[in-house]
């Protein structure tokens, strides 16, 4: 029932962000100017907790725009209703709805859905992750210097030792290509099915990487912090890969 409810408020989701696309639609600045909030973000979110609500009246829901919604359940879902929203906002269609469900601190269940590719990406624990219903498994590359990479940027620019344009420079310096899509949940999910080999990102909050962690996991990948902690939603720095590069990947966003 979990697993049905959440791909019902996936699609309902979907719907919206493809009613809305390309506007017009109100867009207003959250943490700083270029830190967007749609009301297409608060549609879908609304939408989606709607449809948790009718079934699971008591569990918990944290979600991006509505904040917490407590309760005592150890069920919590965790909603990123446009994961991707500068993209989104500007008509570029890397962009996506996000929800994964946490019970008793552990990721169960997550899926994200890019309603423009058609692309639905779905995990169960110990179930293993898919892409349209067909099973995906990350790559198989075992060199860091032969990987695809990707990464994000924070809007809020942190002048800390280490920081994200330092990473970005030895990563472009070693030669190793190096995208930025603009979705923290997409990047997980071609990490999961093999389209990147590794994912970095620097300060990430846990709707934006609940979901997509546990697809990289079950689809045979790693996913830790940046000293190799195991992964919780609840750090804000994520490195996910292919498991095989992981080590020379962190050694490398590590480096000074």
């Amino acid at each position: 029932m979990l697993k049905t409810t959440l791909l019902k408020a996936t699609e309902a989701s979907g719907k919206i962000l493809q009613q809305y696309f390309n506007g017009p639609f109100e867009v207003s600045s959250k943490s700083t100017v270029n830190d967007l909030v749609t009301e297409v973000d608060k549609r879908s979110e609304a939408a989606i907790i709607a449809i948790i609500r009718e079934t699971y009246p008591d569990h918990f829901i944290l979600s991006e725009e509505a904040g917490e919604i407590k309760t005592n359940s150890t069920i919590k879902w965790i909603i990123d209703p446009i994961d991707g929203t500068v993209n989104y906002a500007n008509g570029i269609p890397i962009c996506c709805v996000s929800i994964g469900v946490e019970k008793d601190g552990e990721m169960i269940l997550g899926a994200v859905y890019n309603p423009f590719m058609n692309e639905l990406f779905v995990a169960e624990k110990g179930q293993g992750a898919t892409l349209n219903g067909q099973p995906i498994h990350v790559s198989r590359k075992t060199e860091v210097a032969k990987s695809c990479l990707v990464t994000g940027f924070p809007y809020q620019w942190e002048d800390m030792p280490n920081n994200p344009l330092q990473m970005f420079e030895r990563v472009i310096k070693a030669g190793i290509p190096l995208r930025r899509l603009g979705s923290a949940a997409i990047d997980l999910c071609w990490v999961a099915c093999g389209r990147f080999d590794g994912f970095y990102e620097h300060h990430l909050q846990p709707w934006d990487s609940a979901a997509g962690a546990l697809i990289v996991e079950e689809a045979g990948g790693l996913v830790t912090d940046f000293s190799g902690n195991k992964y919780t939603p609840w750090q804000k720095q994520v490195l996910a890969t292919n498991g095989h590069i992981h080590t020379a990947l962190q050694e490398l966003v590590n480096a000074k």
